[in-house]
């Protein structure tokens, strides 16, 4: 897959979901400490914008009905395993972060 340079990283706050777009997909990148991770910006259970929602640690929350998802593999913790997002290799590169989408 090609990697397509989404924000700077300093447009990625940590702890905070930042919503981008890349090859038409909405995004969400989040950033726990050094690392910077994407997910589709949809949850699975309602499609609620998980770029609204709260991120604690690697759990990002959906704003709409608290499902929690792993940001660094769009698993979903909460309320159980089972469902996932869409997850997309990133990495940062002299302070811009790129991501690889189909």
């Amino acid at each position: 897959m090609p990697a397509l340079r989404v924000a700077r990283l300093d447009d990625v706050p940590a702890g905070r979901p930042t919503l981008v777009e890349a090859n038409g997909l909405r995004l969400v990148l989040a950033r726990v400490k050094d690392d910077v991770f994407a997910c589709q910006d949809a949850c699975a259970h309602k499609g609620g914008p998980l770029s609204e929602g709260r991120l604690s640690g690697v759990r990002l929350a959906c704003p709409w009905h608290g499902w929690m998802y792993d940001v660094r593999t769009g698993e979903c913790v909460l309320p159980g395993r089972g469902h996932r997002v869409a997850s997309y290799a990133a990495r940062v590169e002299a302070g811009e972060v790129w991501v690889e989408v189909p």
